[in-house]
This record gives C-alpha cells, structure tokens and sequence, in this order.
C-alpha cells in the first residue's frame, strides 16, 4: 500500500475538517446550487477539482513553496476572478427572472462554469500555503513519491467533491423553500450578495 493505513486516515480526517467549513469554493458551490441547481453546478466542481489537483500536485513537487514566495503571481487571477463574479452578481442583481429559469440558466456555459471553479481554487493563496504545509508530513521519503501523492490527492478530490455537493444541495433547498414561499425573486439579490461577498473575499485573502 503506498500509504500506511493510519497515515492515510490522519490524512483524510485532517483533510476534512478543512474541506467542510466554510469557504471560497464551498460558498460558490451554494451559490450555484441557488442560481441553476445541483447538476449544472457539477461543471464548475470539475474545474475547482482540477485546479485542486493542480495546486496539490505543485506542492508536492515543491513549486508552491516558489509561488508562496512569489505573491504578485496571484494578483492577475485573483483579480480576474473577482471581476468575473462582480459581473454575474451585478447580472444577477438587475435580472427580472428569478434564479433557475431559463434566461438566467443560459448566462452560465459549461466553459464558464469550469473556467469560475479553476481560477477559484487557484488563484488563492490560502490554498497554496495549506497544501505546501499539509501535504509534505504525509509523505514517506522512504518510498516513490508518484503512487503516494496519487493516494493523496485522490482522498483529497473525494473529500472535496462530497462536499461541494453538500454545499450545493442545502443552496438548492433554500432556493425551493423560498420559491415555495412565494419568494423566488429575492433569491437573484441573495446569490448576487453572496457572489460579490465572495469576489471580495477573493481579493482580500
């Protein structure tokens, strides 16, 4: 095995409780799943995990501790993130149709989609800094580093998915119970807050 069983577990536990609170990535999966509903929000969960894999397989090979160095990289695509989800929140915010009809469903591509949860997962330092600190204590200098960081990262995009998902569903059963309500239209003012909330914070952090 590539790692050892309690190796793997103090992994994954550690892994998780990071992964579950509150977030970038998990507040923009709860926004989706506001705006356009679980499934349609899935596209974006591919992009946020490949950028997932992407910050954890530089950390692994060292290149996050450079860019952690390096800060002024992060500038551009955080700041092109931010633009991009102050554009749909100002979008979202002056929209007459209520979130999950059509004409609001077609503003969000599959590109678009995959392109937000990418630079989201990114483009935030925060992530670099834990991956670099995170992963290199669980790694067996002893053994190859290509079948452990593969069990690593693995555990990793499970944790993660499952709990976007998580997100994603509780923001679609608070779209369903405001509409129910009689109250689909504010539903564009929340997930407009919501996204600008989240393009500050991307700038912020």
């Amino acid at each position: 095995m590539p790692v050892e069983p309690a190796t793997l577990l103090a992994f994954a536990a550690s892994f998780f409780l990071i992964a579950v609170s509150p977030g970038l990535c998990m507040s923009l999966a709860m926004t989706l799943g506001i705006q356009i509903g679980v499934r349609r929000t899935l596209w974006m969960m591919a992009g946020e995990l490949a950028g997932i894999v992407v910050v954890a397989t530089a950390a692994l090979v060292g290149v996050a501790a450079l860019l952690v160095a390096q800060p002024q990289l992060f500038a551009l695509a955080k700041l092109a993130g931010a633009a991009y989800l102050l554009y749909a929140a100002v979008s979202a915010w002056r929209s007459d149709s209520f979130v999950g009809n059509v004409a609001t469903t077609k503003q969000h591509t599959v590109v678009a989609l995959a392109a937000q949860g990418f630079i989201t997962a990114t483009s935030n330092p925060k992530a670099w800094i834990f991956f670099a600190a995170l992963l290199p204590p669980f790694v067996n200098g002893d053994r190859p580093l290509l079948p452990q960081g593969v069990t690593l990262v693995s555990i990793m995009v499970i944790i993660e998915f499952a709990c976007m998902l998580l997100y994603a569903q509780g923001g679609r059963m608070l779209k369903v119970a405001l509409v129910q309500r009689g109250l689909g239209r504010w539903l564009n003012r929340l997930s407009a807050c919501l996204m600008a909330a989240i393009a500050v914070w991307l700038v912020v952090v």
